[in-house]
């Protein structure tokens, strides 16, 4: 059976419905919706989406929709959130989920009083060179993790702030970390588990915003290993790269901005022997659907198995605590360790 979908918000919307459009078997995107009506119209036109209807609040009472894709603003996230699962829907939520910890724990509760599932969107993950690199940690080709770092160097000019909610931070919520870069944070924390230690520094220079353009992040993992992140939306060659290193392995991504966890990686192992293990764990490497529609399609397969989602409620808190953890270092200048609890002073919100 099909489940039917809505998408709310059709900036990154309009690629969420092209995704769920192509998995005709799975998906009916029955409905799309946005805060500027005649947008949402055109849209529905141009895709082929049989309504455009008003607001959130009339899509809740649609009795022939299933779930409802969440892709407005960031402050918006949470509160749409709530509404969609209270009006019985399932929840496709886009980056952030939520603006503080003690939100997205409250999504826990909720999900489990409503007896519907919320699924944040982390696409990321899902491309064929990470997901290899998955497959050899869960088979123990690698070995124990050293190092590992992650570059994001895009770049944004003053029209991409020119909508009113972008750049600021009541309504963005964050900058390059947490619009931006949460996806290379999501790629270190699917592959290595949590952090343990933060220490952080962000600016802004790029742009004269109320948010960080910058940020240096160094990290030590809870297997004890070293990572850092660097981010900026100040490039003018934009890449974005990962490069992982481990006793029987290393692996590095492509650096193409948008697509680095997709193929091409490179895989060097440290002898003939964790060579010849390696080749023989990705002969069995078996690809499946990348971006959002791979998403999207382990989505469906969960709900109809009543398997745990592709991406949890515990995946966006590992993020949003790690982010908590960044921004917390940044604005004392101090380590921070990990796990937050209701106790820390940013347990509601790192941009109280």
């Amino acid at each position: 059976m099909k489940l039917r979908v809505a998408v709310v918000g059709l900036g990154i919307g309009q690629q969420h419905v092209k995704a769920y459009q192509s998995l005709p078997e799975q998906y009916d995107v029955v409905a799309v919706c946005s805060a500027h009506p005649d947008k949402a119209r055109a849209v529905a036109a141009t895709l082929n989406v049989p309504r455009a209807p008003a607001d959130l609040a009339e899509l809740c009472q649609m009795a022939d929709l299933d779930v409802i894709d969440i892709c407005t603003p960031s402050y918006l996230h949470y509160p749409q959130t709530c509404q969609a699962l209270a009006a019985g829907k399932h929840v496709i939520c886009e980056k952030p989920l939520a603006a503080s910890l003690r939100e997205v724990d409250n999504l826990s509760r909720l999900e489990a009083q409503y007896g519907r599932r919320v699924m944040p969107i982390f696409q990321y993950r899902f491309g064929h060179g990470l997901q290899k690199l998955k497959l050899l940690v869960a088979k123990s080709v690698t070995g124990p993790s050293y190092l590992t770092t992650a570059e994001v160097a895009w770049r944004r000019r003053a029209d991409y702030y020119d909508s009113p909610w972008r750049g600021k931070r009541q309504t963005e919520l964050g900058g390059a970390l947490t619009t931006h870069a949460i996806h290379a944070l999501d790629s270190l924390l699917y592959v290595l588990g949590p952090a343990r230690r933060v220490f952080a520094s962000i600016t802004t220079r790029v742009n004269p915003i109320q948010v960080e353009d910058c940020a240096v992040v160094s990290l030590q993992m809870a297997d004890g290993s070293l990572a850092s992140l660097t981010a900026t939306l100040g490039s003018a060659a934009e890449i974005s790269r990962h490069h992982f290193c481990f006793r029987h392995l290393s692996a590095a991504s492509n650096s193409q901005p948008y697509t680095n966890t997709a193929d091409p990686w490179s895989f060097t192992a440290d002898s003939p022997e964790a060579a010849a293990q390696m080749a023989e764990t990705l002969a069995h490497f078996v690809p499946q659907g990348q971006g959002f529609a791979g998403q999207f399609a382990r989505f469906y397969q969960a709900l109809q198995q009543g398997t745990e989602l592709p991406v949890t409620l515990a995946d966006a808190r590992a993020a949003i605590e790690l982010l908590t953890a960044i921004y917390h270092s940044a604005q004392t200048g101090q380590e921070v360790t990990l796990p937050i609890g209701p106790e820390h002073p940013r347990y509601a919100g790192w941009s109280l």
